[in-house]
């Protein structure tokens, strides 16, 4: 005990030891017998070090750092318990809801920090639709997006983190150059730091872990780009920490635009912080329980109104009430990956938001809109070093016009059904390779099948 305390005294020293320490777990990813067990009696150490530092009257904020770094080596510990497939986030739990690559930032003693990520899609349509019918669709190779983060901390407690991302490589065909989220943090404690700027809801799994390396499949699940409208971004401040077993992220940001809203779903209200309509705000928030290794639950809401000043024909307001819902569950250990989402939306004043939009018959927005998906995936090389090999399935279904006001009728083409079976390789940690096929179907039997291929990279 007391060479931990006299360890502890000197910063350098600390380094070196929690540096050693993460050395040796690397070596116990591969004989997880003795080193493991031998990583845990000296996490206990080093913990029952600090207390006596305290007892002795060492300044606070030096505690708060030492332990700080004992929880993140406390963490690596039981990663190699369940298996690297766990670490789909930044290995400081107090900032979870981003991505190893967005996070990186937050690792830095001090300076700049740039990160990245890109993907590229091949998407090969079936000739036929499910009804028989000629599908009508050409194949696409599409360079989809590449990312460009840029960070810089300027002391332990101000941190400026942003993501910039090009999509489909050219904005003379179609693509486009956008900065997805852009923020100021102050840390303040585990349990409560603040945000501000440009952020990411917290809402779904893939619109804060959108890097193509942290999640299955080649295209994103169909309820998380059209009920939760990923990737989701707007301007607003707010607070996130960890309390006890519980994360949480609350903001409030400006709200959507409903005159962007569609049959199809709610991705047109998106403001993505440009010039964004202020004249309606919302609340959204996020809890997760993730005291359990591998584990996370939880459930996420937004609540506010959509209109912006949107007005009938009489002159009146259309305030447009939207809520969002979502519940979320994830299991990891070892090779084993298990996710499940369910989103539901709900809308008001939608009969006179199609009247001032000028929908009619099945075009209307829906009043309700709903879906989720149920996921698996193992990873056939867990615990053979960097690779992974890892067959998924994936079943979803969703609705976008579940209901309807009076006057209007439903698109049965918007009651759709995806089998998604897939297989992804990750020969190292930062590049992935996706191959699968999409059974599609919906209830107007105009579905087309479909078989992608994906890779990824971050950095």
């Amino acid at each position: 005990m007391g060479w931990c305390l006299y360890l502890l005294r000197d910063g350098l020293s600390l380094i070196l030891i929690v540096g050693m320490l993460t050395v040796a777990g690397v070596v116990a990813a591969e004989d997880v017998e003795d080193p493991v067990s031998r990583l845990e009696r000296e996490v206990a150490e080093l913990k029952a070090a600090m207390e006596e530092l305290r007892a002795e009257g060492m300044a606070e904020a030096r505690l708060a750092e030492i332990e700080r770094r004992l929880e993140l080596l406390a963490v690596e510990v039981e990663n190699l318990k369940i298996g690297e497939a766990a670490m789909t986030v930044s290995r400081d739990g107090e900032y979870s809801g981003l991505g190893p690559a967005a996070s990186k930032v937050y690792a830095k003693e001090q300076g700049v920090s740039v990160g990245g990520y890109g993907e590229a899609l091949l998407e090969l349509f079936d000739d036929e639709r499910e009804d028989g019918l000629p599908a009508e669709k050409t194949d696409r190779l599409d360079f989809l997006r590449a990312v460009l983060y840029f960070g810089y901390k300027f002391s332990d407690s101000w941190v400026f983190n942003s993501e910039i991302e090009y999509e489909h490589a050219s904005t003379s065909n179609g693509g486009s150059v956008s900065v997805e989220f852009a923020y100021l943090d102050y840390l303040y404690r585990k349990q409560l730091n603040l945000r501000a700027g440009l952020v990411l809801l917290p809402m779904g799994w893939l619109n804060e872990l959108h890097e193509p390396t942290v999640y299955l499949g080649a295209v994103r699940p169909r309820t998380e780009r059209q009920i939760i409208p990923s990737t989701w971004r707007e301007n607003g401040i707010g607070a996130y920490g960890a309390l006890g077993g519980f994360n949480y992220r609350t903001y409030v940001v400006n709200g959507l635009d409903a005159s962007g809203f569609s049959a199809a779903g709610l991705r047109g209200g998106r403001q993505k912080g440009a010039k964004a309509k202020a004249e309606d705000f919302a609340w959204v928030g996020r809890l997760d329980y993730t005291a359990v290794p591998g584990l996370t639950a939880g459930l996420a809401g937004y609540f506010g109104n959509s209109g912006q000043d949107l007005e009938d024909a009489d002159g009146g307001s259309i305030p447009v009430g939207t809520s969002i819902f979502d519940l979320h569950l994830e299991y990891r250990y070892r090779g084993l990956e298990l996710r499940g989402l369910w989103a539901r939306a709900e809308l008001d004043d939608v009969a006179r938001l199609n009247e001032a939009l000028g929908y009619e018959g099945i075009e209307s927005v829906g009043e309700t809109l709903e879906g989720g998906y149920l996921q698996a995936g193992y990873d056939v090389l867990a615990g053979r070093g960097k690779s992974s090999l890892t067959p998924y399935l994936r079943w979803e279904q969703l609705n976008t016009q579940q209901e309807v006001p009076e006057g209007w009728s439903a698109n049965p083409a918007n009651d759709v059904q995806v089998l998604t079976l897939g297989l992804a390789y990750q020969p190292i940690e930062q590049l992935i390779f996706k191959a699968e096929f999409q059974n599609i179907d919906n209830e107007a039997e105009t579905g087309v099948d479909q078989f992608n291929l994906s890779m990824g990279y971050i950095f």
